[in-house]
Formats: C-alpha cells, sequence, structure tokens
C-alpha cells in the first residue's frame, strides 16, 4: 500500500493573451475594434463580468491534470461543461508489476485525529489485501474494482472554458465542500487570480483552509 500526496498539473498559460483574445472577440458584437489598446480588455471583461455578460468568457480554454482521490472525481463532473479522461479502475489492474503490485490511496491530511487517521489507514490495507486475495482466486478487474474506496487515488485530465472554470471554482473552494477538492482547486484559483485578474479577482474561497493541506501546483509547458 502506498499513501501518497494529491497534486495538480497545469498548462503554462499567458493570461493578458487569452483576455486581450476574449476582447477582441466580445468586440465583435459592438464592432468596436477600433478602441482596443494594450490594457482596454480590463476595462471591458470588468464591464461583462459585472453585468452578467459572461459567455464571451467561452472562447478560451484551459486544460489541467489532477492526482487525487477518486471521489472528487466524482463531485467535479457534477459540472456538466468540463470534459474529463480518468484512469480506469476497470482496466488498471493494481496487483500488476506496472502498478507497484500495490494500491495508491490519497493521503487524508486533513484528519487531524490520529486516532481516526489509524482507523483510516487500516480500513486502506483491509481493502489492498482483500482487492489482492480477490485477484488470486481468480477475480476480474470488474469485480474487484467494487471493494476500491473513494480514497483510491487515479490520475484525470479536465478540460473547461474560462466560464465554466469560473463557475466551478466559485462553487468548488468554498468551506462547504469536501477538503480533497479545496486541496487542489484552492491552488489552481490563486493561479488564475494571478494570471487572470480581471476575471477571477471576485471569486472568494475559503482563506480558513490550512495552506499546508495545499496540492502542489506545477506549471507545465505541455500536459504529456
Amino acid at each position: 500500500m502506498r499513501i501518497v500526496e494529491p497534486w495538480i498539473k497545469v498548462e503554462k498559460i499567458d493570461g493578458k493573451k487569452i483576455m486581450k483574445r476574449l476582447e477582441r472577440a466580445c468586440r465583435t458584437c459592438y464592432r468596436s475594434e477600433g478602441k482596443i489598446t494594450d490594457d482596454s480588455y480590463k476595462k471591458l471583461l470588468t464591464n461583462c463580468i459585472t453585468r452578467g455578460h459572461e459567455s464571451v468568457l467561452e472562447h478560451e480554454k484551459v486544460t489541467v491534470r489532477i492526482y487525487n482521490d477518486v471521489g472528487s472525481y466524482k463531485d467535479l463532473t457534477r459540472h456538466r461543461f468540463a470534459s474529463f479522461s480518468i484512469e480506469s479502475t476497470r482496466y488498471c489492474s493494481y496487483d500488476k508489476d506496472k502498478y507497484g503490485n500495490e494500491i495508491a490511496f490519497i493521503n487524508p491530511s486533513y484528519i487531524e485525529d490520529k486516532e481516526i487517521y489509524e482507523v483510516w489507514k487500516n480500513t486502506m490495507q483491509e481493502i489492498e489485501k482483500n482487492y489482492i486475495k480477490m485477484k488470486e482466486l481468480g477475480a476480474s478487474t470488474d469485480m474487484v474494482r467494487e471493494v476500491l474506496p473513494h480514497s483510491t487515488a487515479a490520475e484525470y485530465t479536465m478540460t473547461a472554458n474560462i466560464r465554466e472554470w469560473k463557475h466551478i471554482l466559485e462553487l468548488r473552494t468554498t468551506n462547504h465542500v469536501h477538503p480533497a477538492i479545496r486541496q487542489v482547486l484552492i491552488p489552481l484559483l490563486l493561479y488564475f487570480k494571478e494570471e487572470m485578474p480581471e476575471i477571477f479577482d471576485d471569486v472568494a474561497y475559503d482563506k480558513d483552509f490550512n495552506p499546508n493541506y495545499y496540492a502542489n501546483l506545477s506549471i507545465e509547458k505541455d500536459l504529456v
């Protein structure tokens, strides 16, 4: 059994270029292209968002790769206007050499009570033991995946347009959201705030959530 930490990788973006392209699309509506300057996108996009005219944000997208528990994936797929590709627990047989002959579980670091944490850890060990035992008895991967818990680690790729990202981050970074979601999405929101402040600065998030629990965020030139 491996206990692993969550992470998130995001494609390197140029926020200014994205916002200028959004401005160009928006100005098509008013044929006001002649008003474009180096920073005219700032006021235009701010006004659009303030007035609720956010459809223009759909012209640009961002892709991320997330390594987290499968429970977080189930929550995120509630958002319809995004695309997902996840590691298949029907195809991936974790007793094989390729996976180290063991199951990886995401560390619930937010469980601060040591006794509760030990109960969780012992439960994961028992699950792995029975998963491997079922495979030894001839069970198919279809069968053994039935015992895998929400804590099972899985990698998935997620793509959404800017408008949908804004919507997702408004809903999924508050204190009402499962900690495993906040772990990966708050760092992403902070990156978006840095790159595209005119779009994301008004998105509130749970500032009381311990930054020590944040997943590692890496910025990648290519998500391959």
